[in-house]
């Protein structure tokens, strides 16, 4: 994972306060239930010394992401009177928590933005009258990038005429997929017709064909009465990496065999990030707690080491603990240009 949308938190100094709320709008009267997590929160912001005006920007922001519906959350950071970034979180925050510190806690937010696969969502199914084949598709990241709320190809073509269009249209498919950099086709069909969707997942490239993820009717936007597709996605997608996380952790294998004291724990990953020799840095999910990653008296190591690897233009992998568990939580592939990597 890039971490260069962090850059706006490390651009300027402290103190910074960031709040974790669950901002859920699957309960009665979400904005009352939202207003008083943020009440909770404010009253520790301000109890914890956080000035008026700064307490103010982040209350601004609260529940302004409620074009989303069912579950989420949000990640607000804020300093010196100014809100600076807002995130929306794919699952709400185990707890609401905020805090005022010299660095943003942003570590939660990225792990909540893991594993970012890039997908082309398509839908094929029939018309109303049975007489065409309704095709949409969109590109998106999951969990947290939001797909484009309109279908980026949208088609309607005769059933008699399928047979021929399907393949020029998996070409306009192929090209979408490819500006998405997509590694994944989630395809919503029709149950009733199978066939008409395979025709032209049949003409589509390899590398779609033999990741294809089947969420039933699901269909870009949703229909009503239908799991959102990301709770669709989140059993079919969950505990996988992207390609380049999973290259880098292949990488992080090789080196780790070779010695892994000088890629594994606090120790190794500081001493990297202080000489620029991280390429990227390996953080476990879930993340290490606050108490085992500590800089100092007044800089949890956890958002030390993400300003580190952010400033220095290292990526930040997210691996599941039962895919490999590294000591400290943490891990560092080192560039190659280091001896002995």
């Amino acid at each position: 994972m890039k971490l260069s949308f962090l850059q706006p938190l490390f651009a300027r100094p402290g103190p910074w306060a960031s709040a974790y709320l669950d901002t859920s709008r699957d309960v009665e009267d979400p904005d009352r239930v939202i207003a008083r997590r943020w009440r909770h929160l404010r009253d520790d912001l301000t109890a914890h010394g956080a000035d008026p005006a700064t307490v103010h920007a982040l209350h601004a922001a609260v529940g302004t992401d409620d074009d989303l519906p069912g579950r989420h959350g949000q990640a607000l950071f804020a300093t010196r009177g100014e809100l600076v970034l807002a995130e929306e979180l794919p699952e709400p925050p185990v707890r609401d928590t905020a805090g005022l510190e010299t660095l943003p806690d942003a570590l939660p937010l990225v792990v909540q933005r893991a594993p970012d696969v890039p997908y082309l969502e398509l839908f094929v199914g029939r018309t109303e009258d049975g007489d065409g084949i309704r095709v949409a598709a969109r590109t998106g990241r999951w969990p947290a990038g939001r797909p484009d709320p309109d279908p980026a190809v949208r088609q309607t073509v005769p059933v008699e005429d399928w047979p021929l269009t399907a393949p020029q249209l998996a070409g306009d498919l192929s090209d979408l997929a490819d500006r998405g950099a997509a590694e994944v086709l989630v395809l919503g069909r029709d149950p009733g017709d199978p066939r008409t969707a395979e025709v032209l997942v049949h003409h589509m490239p390899e590398r779609l064909r033999s990741d294809l993820v089947t969420v039933g009717t699901a269909r870009p936007g949703g229909t009503p009465g239908q799991a959102p597709l990301e709770e669709l996605l989140a059993r079919e997608l969950g505990g996988r990496l992207n390609a380049a996380d999973r290259a880098c952790l292949e990488a992080y294998r090789v080196q780790r065999s070779r010695d892994r004291t000088a890629c594994e724990g606090t120790a190794a990953v500081v001493g990297a990030l202080r000489g620029a020799r991280a390429a990227a840095v390996l953080v476990n999910d879930p993340p290490p707690s606050p108490g085992c990653l500590w800089a100092g008296p007044e800089e949890p190591a956890g958002a030390t080491l993400l300003r580190a690897a952010a400033c220095s233009g290292a990526e930040l992998v997210v691996v599941p603990r039962g895919t490999l568990a590294l000591d400290d939580g943490v891990g560092v592939l080192l560039r190659r240009s280091d001896p002995g990597t």
